[in-house]
């Protein structure tokens, strides 16, 4: 799963993926239920990283009881039946994710080091989502969110060596989870294909792709 990213700037969205650029104001690194760009079929939007819910009371993720929910990730395996997000995913409600780097734990020294994850060829990560409108109850406010949607990668030379192993576990049965990249060429499909074509467009991606190593911390954000 992926908790801590550094969305693209407004200039580089433009650059990259054809839409305008976004103008209200985000933050450089960015953490569950704050604000991020995503870019839909026509235009790039800021909304909120964790969905939320039609039921949900509060634009804080919780179920219709006021139970709090973690919808920052989504799993690939759960999106087209997960009450919260199944929605969205037979809506065709899809999004790419502009990002410079996202940061993931690796625990291979025995406690937790912070890994800093970037394109080998420098530009921004188009990482595949979805997302939704939320209406508040009591402000009558349209409030739109999205979710990063995650996907398993155990065995994979490098994405498999993130997050703390369960030792009780095997290798091939951890359920590492990493985010989903999107290849230039998968960009249309993900946006406005059907859905079948869009879950073709999920795939772990080679190691080749990656610049990665340790930070000293994660990143902390302030506005742009």
């Amino acid at each position: 799963m992926c908790n801590l990213y550094a969305p693209s700037g407004p200039e580089k969205i433009a650059m990259r993926f054809a839409v305008g650029a976004p103008v209200a104001t985000y933050p450089t690194t960015a953490g569950p239920l704050q604000p991020a760009p995503i870019v839909l079929r026509d235009k790039v939007h800021v909304a909120q990283w964790g969905l939320i819910p039609t039921h949900s009371p509060t634009r804080v993720p919780q179920t219709a009881r006021g139970q709090r929910l973690s919808t920052n990730n989504c799993r690939r395996e759960r999106m087209a039946i997960a009450p919260t997000f199944r929605d969205a995913w037979r809506n065709g409600q899809r999004c790419i994710i502009p990002a410079d780097s996202y940061d993931e734990p690796c625990w291979e020294t025995g406690r937790n080091v912070w890994w800093r994850f970037r394109r080998a060829d420098g530009e921004p990560w188009a990482l595949a989502g979805l997302w939704a409108e939320w209406t508040d109850p009591k402000t009558g406010e349209c409030i739109v969110s999205f979710t990063m949607i995650t996907q398993n990668c155990d065995g994979h030379p490098l994405l498999g060596r993130m997050h703390k192993p369960d030792p009780k576990l095997a290798q091939d049965q951890q359920d590492k989870r990493c985010p989903v990249p999107l290849m230039p060429n998968d960009w249309d499909a993900w946006l406005n294909g059907p859905g079948d074509l869009a879950d073709a467009r999920i795939r772990v991606p080679g190691a080749d792709i990656f610049t990665a190593g340790p930070v000293n911390q994660p990143a902390q954000g302030i506005l742009i």
